[in-house]
């Protein structure tokens, strides 16, 4: 009968608490501008060369981010950001690889940390700047008096009994009272979310901390801190539990913002404590969003490093439905790549140089097989004119070639990809800068150019292998060793619907161009050849 009871009541218990259980609201994501996603970076950089800001947009990686911050919260967005942007040296790409392996063998433990990091995506606010450079405010003198203010306000009331003056008293506490809250609203409204984000954070290191065994030793050793530094940032009991309590508070005894500023103190004495708490909590999250994204994908690989080698197989961009699977290899020298009009140069390149930004800070890349160097990449793909500044496009053009040569003089000379350089002069000025500017680029940096401009191909041929993208036999998109024998932009206007009188003039100035400014072949020696 005793086993009977127990069976019982513990069908009862169950069933109590499934009747009762409410379900998990839906995590809240809220939107972050870019300056939000890249403040962990700005204030604690990692990496000895982080990308620039063209490279980043040249090499469409803001929406590569974008997509494996998906469902993540701004913690997890920023340390996937600065990530990216700074790189990881060996033994960081070593450690990083062996945790997403252990994530993406274990669906358990990725389930359980999804779950106890799930506070953090009702953050609303971002706080690394607060964390890693911010100051605590000075409370005033005064703040400590304002216990007066409430007994003021009933004392004056009260006399009201005795001489209709007391009025004025009324007024002139209610007028401290009402300035009081307009001066501080503003900052105590902010302070408010940031005390949000805040707690989540320690919400879920608690819970990390307590229930994943392979959690970092900050969590592990630090759960039951987390718990009381979340408590004695809370506000009082009778605010949690009543609005109207609260409000009262607020307006007669300034409780928000003597709130303000104790909060400000503790947050403040316990900066060493969440920062560390930040910093696991956003790595774990990074991680769980690789793991995710690489458990989806169907072509990866892990990325070999080399020293300067470029190898990669089959590779591909992952932003794009059906990517064409490409490969490219270089040793000693870089590349120099045609190929007709709408071929994929750009897309290529924008391929290599996602994947090369890719291994250098997660050890993976989108591939069949890659040994790639862990160099930064610097990138020219979209240069542009602009009106406000008063620069045309050759000038921006001149501009990226002045910085990538500084670059490649620096410390850290990287790999520099170039999309149709010097678009913004003539066709003679053009290869001439161009010739020039890349030699002296690729003898300090390896170097991988698109151009139509083909005479390129022969007089940097002691610098660059020159590479055709076109098609096999079988129709499939290949990069293979030579130049572009015909091109096809004058075939373009036909198919576009110019008609054959355009077409007929286009063919007759390429037949004189050529004939006036000879082979490509015939500048082998130029540039390679004693001075």
């Amino acid at each position: 009968m005793t086993a009977f009871a127990a069976t019982l009541f513990d069908s009862f218990r169950k069933g109590a608490r499934s009747l009762l259980a409410w379900p998990d609201a839906a995590p809240i994501d809220y939107p972050f501008a870019d300056s939000d996603i890249a403040q962990l970076h700005r204030v604690a950089p990692t990496g000895e060369a982080a990308l620039d800001d063209q490279t980043w947009n040249d090499l469409l990686l803001p929406r590569y981010h974008e997509r494996l911050g998906g469902g993540v919260s701004i913690f997890g967005k920023q340390a996937l950001y600065r990530r990216l942007r700074g790189g990881a040296n060996d033994a960081e790409c070593a450690d990083q690889a062996e945790r997403l392996r252990a994530l993406m063998a274990d669906p358990a433990r990725r389930t359980q940390l999804e779950a106890a990091l799930r506070p953090l995506r009702d953050a609303d606010t971002e706080t690394a700047a607060l964390l890693f450079e911010g100051t605590a405010s000075t409370p005033p003198a005064w703040l400590r008096w304002t216990w007066l203010l409430p007994l003021a306000l009933l004392a004056s009331i009260a006399g009201v009994i005795l001489t209709p003056l007391s009025w004025l008293a009324t007024a002139g506490v209610l007028y401290l009272l009402i300035a009081g809250q307009m001066r501080y609203h503003e900052r105590v409204e902010a302070w408010k979310r940031a005390l949000n984000t805040l707690q989540m954070l320690l919400l879920a290191s608690s819970v990390v901390g307590t229930r994943d065994a392979s959690a970092p030793a900050v969590l592990r050793d630090g759960a039951q801190h987390a718990v009381k530094l979340s408590h004695s940032l809370a506000r009082s009991i009778l605010a949690r539990m009543s609005q109207d309590g609260g409000a009262y508070g607020d307006w007669f005894m300034l409780s928000n913002v003597k709130h303000y500023y104790r909060t400000q103190a503790i947050v403040f004495a316990e900066r060493n404590f969440l920062v560390k708490c930040y910093l696991a909590c956003a790595e774990l999250e990074a991680d769980l969003a690789l793991a995710r994204t690489l458990l989806a994908s169907p072509a990866w690989c892990w990325a070999e490093r080399s020293g300067g080698a470029i190898e990669i197989e089959a590779g591909v961009h992952p932003l794009l439905a059906s990517p064409a699977a490409l490969s490219l290899a270089l040793e000693d020298k870089g590349a120099f790549i045609s190929g007709p009009n709408g071929s994929g140069k750009s897309t290529f390149l924008r391929m290599l140089g996602l994947n090369l930004v890719v291994a250098r800070a997660f050890g993976f890349c989108h591939a069949r097989r890659a040994r790639l160097p862990a160099l930064p990449v610097y990138a020219s793909m979209q240069n542009e004119d602009s009106l406000l500044d008063g620069q045309s496009l050759y000038m921006a053009e001149l501009r990226r070639a002045k910085e990538l040569i500084a670059a490649a003089e620096g410390p850290h000379p990287g790999i520099c990809l170039i999309d149709e350089i010097f678009r913004g002069t003539n066709h003679v000025e053009s290869v001439a800068s161009s010739a020039a500017v890349l030699d002296t680029l690729a003898a300090r940096a390896k170097v991988v150019v698109s151009s139509h401009n083909l005479v390129l191909a022969s007089l940097l041929e002691h610098r660059l292998e020159a590479l055709c993208l076109g098609r096999d036999a079988d129709g499939c998109l290949v990069l293979a060793p030579g130049v572009l024998a015909q091109t096809n932009g004058i075939a373009l206007l036909a198919a576009q619907g110019f008609g054959a009188e355009i077409e007929g003039k286009a063919q007759k100035v390429a037949a004189w161009l050529e004939s006036y400014l000879g082979q490509p072949e015939a500048g082998a020696h130029v540039l390679n050849s004693p001075a």
